[in-house]
């Protein structure tokens, strides 16, 4: 199941990512975390000093490898350098499954122990002064989406991707790559215009999008973004005495979370293992290749001199029970 957490810089999405991600791992269930915001904070959630997080593989630094990977044997892509960050899986495609070990992760990921077990953290790498002038941030995340492309995830294996601040998020078409959104949403108007900018750029796409409150003190906050949500309120998180010890990096056991903050975590993994029986892979692999189109006539073609409608196998479905080459 794929999680994407958004919301406008500041609202604390990084913050209930790492915490959804903590619950998850408790639970025993396999997870992979990805940093996809262009403020890298997500490993230092997740309890990792500052130097180390900052030494975490980017993925954007290894792209090639994670294009001669997943090409495979696909006769539909000439070359690792003509795939671009929408580029679909065909027939001999490989493929990325959240318990397997592969070359992607052994270059890309790394393990973080936490009081529940241990989860498998990838990022983008930070925008860096070389970036500035030169690159657009959504050139690092292109490796996320390309990975999730070609990714095939099943019942109780989760992948919690903490997204990029604002409508930046829909620079590309991986708003469309989750079973669930949360968007993380304060009581204020700065934060619920970002909640009907989502909803509103989504509507078209059948995205499930849902509202964790955050920063929710008394009735008047919970009444306020009921008015202006609705139904797409899920859960509200308070105020909490553990996530302040945690940002200090001084983290009690997880299991001393507030019994409120804990139902509103079950909460959100009850609403996420919902979609699963409503998966619809047809429509996911369709939106895939739509993307893949829009993105080879705008720039690409031009930027790799081929073809790219070209790689489209109009006979694929990625799916659970897909088989991919070793």
């Amino acid at each position: 199941m794929k999680i994407a957490f958004v919301g406008k810089g500041g609202s604390g999405k990084t913050t209930l990512s790492s915490l959804f991600i903590r619950h998850l791992a408790g639970t025993g269930s396999p997870v992979v975390a990805v940093d996809a915001d262009i403020n890298q904070h997500l490993g230092a959630a997740l309890g990792l000093d500052e130097d180390v997080a900052g030494e975490l593989p980017a993925l954007g630094a290894r792209l090639p490898l994670i294009k001669d990977y997943l090409r495979g044997s696909n006769p539909r892509i000439a070359s690792a350098d003509t795939m671009i960050k929408t580029t679909p899986p065909g027939e001999g495609s490989r493929l990325l499954r959240v318990r397997e070990n592969n070359p992607v992760y052994d270059a890309c990921a790394r393990s973080v122990e936490l009081d529940g077990g241990a989860v498998r953290l990838m990022v983008t790498g930070p925008f860096t002064e070389a970036d500035l002038g030169v690159a657009c941030y959504h050139s690092k995340t292109g490796a996320v989406e390309l990975c999730l492309n070609h990714l095939v995830d099943g019942r109780d294996e989760y992948v919690v991707v903490d997204m990029t601040a604002g409508s930046d998020s829909f620079a590309s078409g991986m708003f469309t790559r989750f079973d669930m959104t949360f968007l993380v949403a304060e009581p204020t108007r700065k934060g619920i215009s970002v909640y009907r900018q989502y909803k509103e750029y989504a509507r078209d796409f059948g995205v499930a999008l849902k509202v964790v409150g955050n920063k929710v003190r008394d009735e008047d906050d919970l009444e306020f973004l009921r008015a202006e949500v609705g139904d797409d309120l899920l859960v509200t998180v308070g105020h909490s005495d553990w996530v302040r010890a945690m940002e200090k990096g001084r983290p009690p056991r997880f299991e001393l979370l507030e019994e409120a903050n804990k139902a509103s975590l079950r909460a959100l993994q009850d609403a996420v293992d919902a979609t699963y029986e409503t998966r619809d892979w047809e429509r996911y692999t369709r939106q895939m290749v739509h993307f893949h189109l829009k993105n080879a006539q705008s720039w690409g073609n031009e930027r790799t001199g081929a073809d790219l409608a070209s790689q489209v196998d109009p006979g694929f479905v990625l799916r659970e029970s897909v088989t991919a080459p070793a």
